[in-house]
């Protein structure tokens, strides 16, 4: 992937991790090259030099950064390759991959690493073992359940992936100084008995209206909805079964999540999936910043403050999603992507009108037949992208979870038949979470951009990087904005007699280029 200098310093000020080991900034003031993730003060545009690589820096004359350690960044040799797992292991680890059994060897083989380097890789990077960043991240989340939810302690301990509650009384006194009952405050609610209540954090502004517009659009029926400002799924994580509900809290930066108690054993995972799905970890005000430079973007971004890229819940749940849009509309993707979770996805009972069916599963769709899945109203050929792409994820050839390296996993995917450039970028836009994906052959996009070719789009969009992913949202979003004022004139023009509209039309001949 090709980075100019102006896209890397904007990535540099951002210290956006997904930019770390793409390239290096030499500081001419101060002889050193750093990590775009570096956290030392930004420097100036002019004082930066960019490369691709630490040996181009040091050849050029600059000696590296001892505070964010150059040598530690992902890069793309074989010899970087235990640095780049390192940190989707830790991402990993975050979800809970080494709770309710999850071993470090089995972590280990799903990155093609045996377990000492594995040990040795996640030191390295974050100066901790495997274990005791688990053993970290279990203790914040069990001292938030136990601060936002009136769960047992003995429930808390086992959601937070303790194995044991001595286990977990011990490790909080040894690091809090006190026992989780202490800690327990004495406001929090008794709340229902079948649902667990917390929040998600965010930076202001969001546009949660245009996200979940966004997002009801593409429902899979029986598996996802939205009412109100609501939004509900159902969720299978392992053996665990259940569903959630998001809302906004009014007035303040946080998304409400109810979920089914039968959940609470996953809630590592599925906490990390909402904050992917709901994008909550970007800085709308960087990325506004640059994108509000480009006039063609700038009404959407004063109209929709903070527009997210939606990501996915599922990642192979959304990769389906975006073979069957493939040559249809969106209306008619979902209805599609329905009679797929009716035929294979596992039915389930919830409390939310509508929500019966759990996604299709990898496994499932690779053991199906070709002309079972065209059946449902496939041509065969896209049938059987579907079933090869259920295959590559289904034994691990293929990955779609956010963390590893996008480009690599596009150039995967573009090989399996019936895949091209606009699949794969969509699937690294919102599964990937790639913030630099651009999915240029789409048609809103053309339209909404006014090029006439993708090549004319593609050569526009590199104005828009790094954040090519979230200048496509704004894109679509204006064309709602189009939609609405179009039918707005109309409204106006059907007001008004017959002869004056034609006068109007005759006296104004460029009104329908507003």
């Amino acid at each position: 992937m090709t980075l100019d200098d102006d896209t890397c310093y904007r990535a540099l000020a951002a210290r956006d991790r997904r930019f770390d080991g793409l390239f290096f900034v030499g500081v001419r003031t101060t002889g050193i090259y750093c990590r775009p993730v570096c956290t030392a003060r930004t420097p100036g545009r002019t004082s930066c030099r960019f490369f691709a690589s630490a040996p181009l820096a040091e050849q050029a004359g600059f000696r590296p950064c001892l505070r964010c350690r150059p040598e530690l960044a992902p890069g793309h040799a074989p010899v970087d390759s235990t640095r780049t797992v390192a940190r989707v292991a830790a991402t990993r680890i975050e979800a809970g991959a080494l709770n309710d059994g999850g071993s470090l060897e089995d972590l280990a083989a799903s990155l093609g690493l045996s377990s000492r380097q594995l040990r040795r890789a996640v030191r390295k990077e974050l100066g901790v073992s495997p274990i005791e960043l688990a053993q970290t991240n279990r203790l914040l989340l069990a001292k938030r359940l136990i601060g936002e939810t009136p769960l047992p302690m003995t429930q808390v301990a086992f959601a937070a992936g303790f194995e044991s509650v001595r286990r977990f009384n011990a490790l909080f006194r040894s690091h809090y100084r006190l026992s989780p009952s202490e800690l327990r405050r004495s406001t929090v609610s008794a709340g229902p008995k079948d649902a667990l209540r917390l929040t998600l954090a965010y930076r202001p502004p969001y546009e949660w209206d245009a996200l979940l517009s966004f997002l009801a659009a593409r429902a899979i029926p029986g598996v996802e909805c939205v009412v109100g400002s609501n939004y509900h799924r159902t969720v299978a994580v392992g053996e665990r079964r259940g569903w959630l509900s998001v809302s906004p809290v009014a007035d303040r930066p946080l998304l409400a999540v109810e979920m089914a108690t039968s959940l609470v054993p996953a809630l590592p995972s599925i906490l990390v999936r909402l904050r992917n799905l709901f994008d909550l970890d970007a800085r709308p005000d960087v990325i506004a910043g640059h994108l509000a430079q480009d006039l063609l973007l700038t009404p959407s971004i004063e109209r929709s403050p903070g527009l997210r890229v939606p990501g996915a819940f599922d990642s192979f749940e959304l990769a389906l999603r975006a073979i069957l849009g493939q040559q249809v509309s969106v209306r008619g993707a979902s209805t599609l992507a329905g009679r797929f979770a009716e035929r294979f996805g596992e039915p389930i009972e919830t409390p939310i009108p509508g929500l019966r069916r759990i996604a299709p599963r990898a496994e499932t769709l690779a053991a199906a037949r070709t002309s079972t899945l065209a059946a449902l109203g496939l041509p065969a050929a896209r049938a059987e992208s579907i079933r090869s792409l259920a295959r590559k994820v289904a034994c691990g050839e293929i990955d779609l979870e956010p963390g590893l390296a996008p480009t690599s996993t596009v150039e995967r995917l573009m090989t399996l038949p019936g895949i091209g450039p606009w699949t794969a970028e969509y699937i690294a836009m919102r599964s990937l979470r790639w913030p630099d994906a651009f999915p240029s052959g789409d048609l809103g996009l053309l339209r909404a951009s006014g090029a006439g070719s993708v090549k004319v789009l593609e050569q526009a969009a590199q104005r828009w990087r790094p954040w090519r992913s979230y200048a496509a949202m704004h894109l679509w979003e204006s064309l709602k904005g189009s939609t609405r004022r179009t039918a707005e004139r109309a409204m106006v023009a059907s007001a008004q007699p017959r002869g004056l509209v034609a006068l109007r039309v005759r006296h104004h001949p460029n009104a329908r280029r507003d």
